[in-house]
């Protein structure tokens, strides 16, 4: 089993992601670090590990070509991936393996993580366990990654172990693709080998708020827009547009309230304009009357999330009746 660590101007984390995968009660048969080109001391940081860890350099490239890079570099079996500025917790891969051996018939398996915010000193589980039991049920498997990534139980990427062989069946992560790269892996993975493995236990720990991160750089609306296109495409020539068009619905939909959140609202009405035909009315209706009429929203808004619940109570009052 081989790790794969992309890692562009690390060196103030490398180690500490390093420092937990040698800290595994399973220990890692390959760690292997690849260095997309980065300008500061990541290089030195990581000789600094000698043979316990294969270093590669790159020219610049994007987190997608240097997991490429480490995937083409490594023969085992299976491949587990990092990001240099996050970390895993002690018992990930023991915990993994041990349930890819209670169900060797899958090709992939991912896990729960926690979320932290460390200079506040504050952390979270990512999936808490009233959202795995929607998702998931009793069961440590999902028949379809779709139906579990619109419950909220999706793949991440530091917690996501996969045959090597299914990431080249399902070509590798596409250069170029600045942000979501993973996410549009995982969907390739699913039109064909939809069953996924969920361990519920945290297995690593998502560092949010670091700088120069390989994958936490691009925020651009039309980068992730432009994957979900192509993915409508993708998967209506895989006959699977049914199953991953509440996905792409999802994805736009929580974009576009990060957009409204930081107040690009010139970039709103573009958005569900583009996917109105995945995007339910509700949505659309909300979002026209918040960029068109923003003082107006909050209490329009306000009314209509009353009489919902009022309609709600007297559906529940007439069911009991």
């Amino acid at each position: 089993m081989a790790v794969v660590i992309p890692a562009y101007n690390a060196g103030r984390h490398i180690g500490r992601a390093l420092d937990s995968v040698l800290a595994q009660t399973r220990p890692a048969e390959e760690i292997i670090v690849v260095d997309d080109g980065s300008t500061d001391d990541t290089a030195k940081v990581v000789r600094t590990y000698g043979e316990k860890v294969r270093y590669i350099r790159q020219e610049n490239t994007g987190a997608a070509g240097a997991r490429n890079r480490g995937i083409k570099e490594t023969k085992a079996e299976w491949i587990a991936f990092l990001d240099a500025d996050d970390e895993w917790l002690p018992d990930k891969l023991e915990l993994q393996l041990t349930h890819l051996q209670r169900n060797n018939d899958l090709v992939w398996t991912c896990g729960n993580f926690y979320q932290c915010w460390c200079n506040e000193e504050r952390r979270q589980l990512a999936r808490e366990p009233g959202l795995l039991e929607q998702a998931l049920g009793d069961k440590e498997i999902s028949e379809s990654y779709f139906s579990a990534y619109v419950s909220g139980v999706y793949a991440w990427t530091s917690t996501v172990m996969v045959k090597r062989k299914i990431l080249e069946e399902a070509g590798l992560f596409q250069v170029g693709q600045l942000r979501g790269q993973d996410a549009d892996l995982w969907f390739r993975i699913a039109y064909r080998w939809p069953r996924i493995g969920y361990v519920r236990a945290p297995l690593a720990i998502y560092h949010r708020g670091v700088a120069n991160s390989i994958t936490k750089t691009y925020a651009h609306s039309r980068i992730i827009g432009d994957l979900v296109k192509r993915h409508l495409r993708l998967s209506a020539e895989c006959g699977q547009l049914d199953k991953f068009r509440p996905c792409g619905s999802q994805m736009i939909q929580v974009l576009i309230r990060e957009i409204l959140a930081e107040g690009r609202m010139d970039e709103i009405m573009e958005l569900v304009g583009r996917f109105a035909s995945i995007l339910p009315f509700r949505f659309k209706a909300e979002m026209c009357l918040r960029v068109k009429c923003p003082r107006l929203a909050p209490f329009c808004l306000g009314v209509s999330g009353r009489v919902k619940i009022f309609w709600r109570f007297i559906g529940g009052f007439f069911k009991k009746a």
